[in-house]
């Protein structure tokens, strides 16, 4: 008997049409395109104009990943939105993506940093495999960009606007999603962060006139805690089914630095033929760095089908995760 798994059958993407270059950030923070592209990868960015909110984006990488798998909003029972920098803090951005795609059934979003997208699989793949769905939207999108404070060097030279969406739908046939690993270690919780505008410092002039709405972020310890972190999911989630990590065809991990996404990769026995980059171009989207790479690879034709992929993210939590997925 072939197993039922949830099978990504549509990917979308959206991005900014404005690109900020690091010649762009010299302009504006003691930086050089050297620096940021020696200890990142990235040479350019994508950034939401003024005005423009996350479910702008959100709405048109959904409807690119509904085209793609050939369904109207109408047809999808569960929206799940990844993300840390919504529309509203009440109610769901995933609220506001279901009004406009005319959606149906449960719709929420879901905060776990870089992690978000594989999140939201493992919470969309749990409604699948129980039978509570049949279809599910995810979407991890972000525009960071509102939240970075342009003189801090640390993190104005990473952070990026974007949204990507797959949809999973329950089908037999044994391809699908395999297997999600999630972990959190709340002790590190503050290694990533932007501390208010919650109930612990409320909206107030004194939290604005601290940065408390910002971004911070303790650079350092996190870059070696994500090599280890995402080594170790990644062989996790493979070794649940009998799989080595040198055999998977794709490696799509979350785009937040190439000095991590190249080490992880050598220890995986991954090389660049068999990882997808685009952080260079992209930077870091946070939680729709993953969608909006697997959607590039897909409609580049890098991904055929019975491909083995593997997805890995490491962020705010902090969390982390790994998912395997038979295209």
């Amino acid at each position: 008997m072939s197993e039922t798994l949830s099978r990504i059958i549509g990917t979308g993407s959206a991005l900014p049409d404005r690109v900020m270059t690091n010649a762009d950030l010299e302009k504006i923070v003691d930086t050089s395109d050297q620096w940021i592209t020696d200890r990142t990868g990235i040479r350019e960015r994508r950034i939401a104009e003024e005005g423009e909110k996350l479910s702008d984006y959100a709405v048109k990488a959904a409807r690119a990943a509904l085209d793609a798998a050939g369904l109207e909003g109408s047809d999808i029972d569960m929206i799940v939105c990844a993300t840390v920098t919504p529309d509203w803090h009440l109610p769901a951005t995933a609220c506001f993506i279901q009004q406009q795609l005319g959606a149906r059934g449960p719709a929420f979003d879901l905060s776990a940093g870089c992690s978000g997208f594989l999140y939201a699989m493992g919470v969309g793949d749990a409604f699948l495999r129980t039978g509570a769905a049949k279809r599910v939207l995810l979407i991890g999108g972000e525009l960071l960009s509102k939240y970075i404070n342009w003189k801090d060097r640390s993190t104005c030279v990473i952070f990026a606007d974007g949204a990507g969406a797959v949809v999973l739908e329950s089908r037999e046939g044994g391809r699908g999603v395999l297997e999600t690993r999630l972990h959190a270690d709340g002790s590190m919780a503050d290694f990533i962060s932007i501390p208010g505008g919650g109930t612990e410092h409320p909206p107030s002039h004194a939290m604005i006139d601290e940065g408390l709405h910002l971004i911070h972020m303790k650079g350092n310890e996190t870059f070696k805690l994500a090599i280890r972190s995402l080594t170790a999911v990644c062989k996790e989630v493979c070794e649940s089914r009998g799989i080595e990590p040198k055999d998977v065809d794709l490696f799509v991990p979350h785009q937040a630095n190439i000095r991590i996404i190249n080490a992880v990769g050598d220890r995986l026995g991954l090389g660049e033929a068999h990882t997808y980059v685009n952080i260079d171009r992209i930077g870091n989207t946070s939680a729709a760095s993953i969608p909006i790479a697997l959607d590039e690879a897909v409609r580049a034709g890098k991904v055929s089908e019975n491909d083995l992929l593997l997805f890995a993210a490491f962020g705010a939590g902090l969390t982390w995760g790994a998912s395997l997925v038979r295209w």
